[in-house]
């Protein structure tokens, strides 16, 4: 359950944190003398090789098992439009670490506005997108409501809804090339 209690039940070495990560929780831990790493989270797909390194080394693995960082690729101007959709109506837009996957993978991001996007219906109706990718946790919630409005769901067919788990796009690493092959195999 992640709190102070159980972590240190659990007596651990070392614990790997996000920089984002319960801070308080953290300082707790280190004040105890848990030896607590916090690692930035890479917000380009070049950050994801270090990042995966940096964790082996620390855990006492040879960095060089990581990935290596793929060639970058730049979709093709008729590539088709994927839109990722959120909680609360939300998609992700351009110069974000999604964008990046999306493009990687052969897609072209659905949104041009950058960064996280309020989503229209009424926009998304007159210009649908190729697919959505639903990436939302498995439990309800009125956050996740949005994507069962039946506007989008007369507009993109069924079968052009894909859908992956959340945790692939929440944990960057060497996930994240096993999310972009998944993409790209839904091109076909």
């Amino acid at each position: 359950d992640s709190s102070l209690e159980q972590l240190v039940q659990l007596q651990p070495d070392l614990v790997l944190a996000g920089q984002y990560t319960a801070v308080i929780l953290r300082g707790r831990l280190q004040a105890l003398g848990v030896r607590v790493e916090v690692l930035p989270l890479p917000v380009t797909l070049a950050e994801v090789e270090p990042y995966e390194r940096r964790i082996l080394q620390l855990l006492g693995l040879d960095p060089a098992q990581a990935q290596p960082t793929p060639e970058l690729i730049a979709p093709h101007a008729n590539a088709k439009r994927l839109l990722l959709l959120g909680p609360n109506g939300m998609g992700t837009g351009r110069n974000t670490f999604e964008q990046q996957i999306i493009e990687q993978a052969g897609w072209r991001n659905y949104l041009t506005d950058s960064g996280y996007v309020q989503l229209d219906l009424e926009l998304i109706s007159r210009d649908p997108p190729d697919a959505i990718i639903y990436a939302a946790p498995d439990h309800q919630a009125l956050a996740n409501r949005f994507a069962e409005h039946p506007v989008l769901r007369k507009t993109v067919p069924p079968e052009n809804w894909l859908r992956t788990d959340y945790w692939r796009w929440q944990c960057p690493g060497p996930l994240t090339w096993e999310l972009i092959g998944q993409l790209h195999q839904w091109l076909d």
